[in-house]
């Protein structure tokens, strides 16, 4: 394998592959066959995503204009990369919205009117509203050496204006800000009796766009434009430096609005004058503006789907069955003594884990309940239960990562509500996020302590687990709960990690454990054995294992990768990787379950994660990853979560040489991996 290392192509850039992804789940919004109000979530989403894109990768790409940031800076050029394709995705996603959506919108009686689509008793009830509702919750700003550009949060809505004449004292100010305050509705739907049949409804940006003259009495305004400026977001707290972790995440969150810019988003027909004003004021350079034909948020308009009403328009509800291997009444724990259980979501109910807790809370033998906790959401069902486990005196601790992104102010909340009801609340490993998802039983059997463990690729929480795709692992296993208890004290004590019997836990053995699996798999393949490797995850960027995938392949290894997301191997390259194909699958659910199948010869294995083929995942989380070994609980996996996948003729897109992605069976649909599932465990 080392001289085939030597041979070895380039690796696809990381950001590139980001960006094509969301490309793949824009194509959803493209699609005839998928009902209208869901390719407008799907545009949304891609909007949601570019803005955590931006927020989170874009400050590297700005370091060499910002060196404040110190996250290593990259040139010009690679910035010029980046903003190319992602300017591009956006004047995809607005030729979409103006010339699709909207008039498909319009057919079906809906409406979003702008104000020269207005006529005047529309405009009278907008003039109207506007006085009473919008006006005085504004307050414009007026630039001069006394008034400096304000604060402007990250991704409000902002207007910039150009005046003139002269104000009240005889100084000739040109330019002025208008802040839109986050409190009001970005849509707004127009009374019955004045439009036709349908609903209609008008943008808030375009209410006060209508009415920017009415805040500049005596002057006139010649030039404007909404705005809306990115900032990164990516929270940085020096772990060996703080006292408390929680106090000090709540005070840098309250300055993450107010990071250093990344993009700036202006009106297509925004004047340079005041465009090349907002690029100064925020210190950006011309690569990071990008002029939008609409709304410059338009992950608000996912509001629309709510306000319409209309079921016909999106998914038919989707019911998942309760997880087939477990009883619907009671005996959780009597049954995994009988053998592992697997629950595939969404197709199979996130209901199932809630019964296990709510068994272990009932049950007066259940001593001790041990839980992290990374996203739960705000659904209560889990918080409740663990309330109530401490009610009835048993021993309740939660490991809680107060470090998810985006989710760090939620969990913190979900933090200080537990130790509140006694919970014993503990934030893991100093300088390590705790990614695992672990949930651990313990009961008195007799003269004995029986341990009983869930293990699952995705959160504890009941929400996305109804739109991820994810495999919960409840087992009674007397090895993997053990190494599950002694990882729960490693994560509070903080000892060292004893040498464990099943679970591969990041960053101590997981990525060396990965590694030599690939290696096994390629020396099987020289002694001419069979040999093959089939991988399923969200993202697959960390070179070392990218590296030993492609000599494998050159070893002779036959190797497919699911791969959702980012994937930086470049598959199919004649002579290098032409043994590896790599394939992408998005559904109407998200793809989050992570499988790892490796067959050497006579020798099968097949690991569950928690872990993406990330450098972040295997060196600095805690992450597990554990073996099936029940041969039937395998086929299983193997058939629905990787060879339904592989068979895909729906919604799968195969990556080409040249690293782009081409949709399957596109022209001629055949059957998809996640509507064959829906139909296989959905109810009526």
């Amino acid at each position: 394998m080392a001289e085939a290392a030597a041979h070895l192509p380039p690796l696809l850039d990381r950001d590139l592959s980001i960006l094509a992804f969301n490309d793949r789940v824009l194509d959803w919004a493209r699609r005839d066959d998928v009902p209208l109000l869901e390719r407008l979530r799907y545009l949304c989403i891609v909007s949601s995503n570019l803005d955590e894109f931006f927020e989170v990768r874009g400050a590297s790409h700005l370091a060499a204009t910002h060196p404040e940031l110190q996250l290593g800076a990259q040139s010009l050029q690679g910035l010029q990369a980046i903003a190319d394709s992602a300017r591009t995705m956006v004047q995809e996603q607005y030729r979409l919205y103006n010339q699709e959506l909207l008039p498909a919108f319009e057919a079906q009686g809906i409406r979003v009117l702008s104000h020269g689509e207005r006529n005047e008793a529309q405009r009278r009830w907008v003039k109207a509203y506007f006085n009473k509702e919008v006006k005085p919750l504004l307050l414009p700003v007026s630039l001069d050496p006394s008034h400096p550009l304000p604060q402007v949060a990250n991704k409000s809505l902002n207007f910039i204006v150009h005046l003139q004449g002269k104000d009240a004292f005889g100084r000739k100010n040109e330019i002025a800000i208008v802040k839109v305050p986050r409190v009001l509705p970005r849509l707004i739907r127009l009374p019955d009796r004045i439009h036709g049949d349908g609903v209609t409804f008008v943008l808030l940006s375009s209410v006060v766009r209508a009415h920017l003259a009415d805040l500049f009495p005596g002057r006139g305004v010649d030039q404007f434009s909404q705005f809306r400026v990115t900032r990164h977001s990516d929270l940085a707290v020096d772990e060996d430096e703080v006292v408390n972790l929680r106090t000090a995440l709540r005070q840098g969150l309250e300055h993450r609005h107010y990071g250093a810019a990344v993009r700036l988003e202006v009106s297509a027909n925004c004047s340079a004058q005041l465009s090349d004003f907002l690029l100064q004021q925020f210190d950006l350079p011309e690569q990071a503006l990008y002029r939008v034909n609409g709304p410059v948020n338009l992950v608000r308009l996912m509001q629309l789907i709510d306000l319409v009403g209309r079921p016909d328009l999106v998914f038919a509800p989707y019911k998942a069955c309760f997880p087939v291997g477990l009883p619907k009444v009671g005996a959780i724990m009597a049954r995994l003594r009988q053998g592992d259980v697997v629950i595939h979501q969404p197709f199979e109910s996130f209901d199932g884990v809630l019964a296990f807790l709510s068994e272990a809370v009932d049950d007066p033998h259940v001593l001790a309940i041990q839980q992290t906790i990374y996203r739960t959401g705000s659904d209560p069902a889990m918080m409740n239960l663990l309330r109530e486990a401490v009610r009835r005196g048993k021993e309740v601790t939660a490991v809680v990562e107060l470090k998810a992104r985006f989710d760090e102010e939620a969990n913190i909340n979900w933090s200080e509500q537990l130790e509140s009801i006694g919970v014993q609340v503990v934030y893991g490993v100093v300088g390590l996020k705790t990614h695992a998802k672990m949930l651990l039983v313990t009961r008195r059997e007799g003269r004995h302590l029986r341990r009983y463990g869930h293990l699952s690729t995705g959160n504890y929480n009941p929400r996305t687990a109804r739109l991820y795709t994810d495999i919960s692992y409840l087992t009674a296993d007397p090895k993997i709960t053990a190494d599950m208890e002694q990882l729960f004290v490693h994560l509070a004590s903080q000892n060292p990690l004893p040498r464990m019997h099943r679970l591969l836990v990041a960053p101590f053995h997981l990525h060396a454990r990965m590694l030599r699996q690939i290696e096994q798999t390629a020396k099987a393949a020289a002694r001419g054995e069979d040999a093959r490797i089939v991988l399923k995850m969200n993202a697959l960027t960390d070179a070392a294992l990218i590296e030993a995938l492609m000599a494998a392949g050159q070893a002779g290894v036959r190797i497919d990768v699911i791969v959702r997301g980012a994937c930086m191997l470049p598959a199919g390259l004649p002579g290098q990787t032409d043994r590896i194909k790599v394939r992408s699958v998005i559904g109407q659910f998200l793809e989050h379950s992570r499988v790892f199948y490796f067959r050497a010869g006579e020798t099968e294995s097949l690991y569950l994660s928690s872990a993406d083929w990330m450098n972040r995942n295997m060196m600095r989380r805690i992450e597990v990853a554990w073996p099936v070994l029940d041969p039937v609980l395998r086929q299983r996996i193997v058939d629905e979560c990787l060879l339904a996948y592989l068979h895909d003729q729906r919604d799968a897109w195969d990556m080409q040489a040249d690293g782009r992605y081409l949709a399957v069976g596109r022209e001629r649909p055949g059957p998809g991996a996640q509507a064959a599932l829906m139909a296989r465990y959905g109810q009526a």
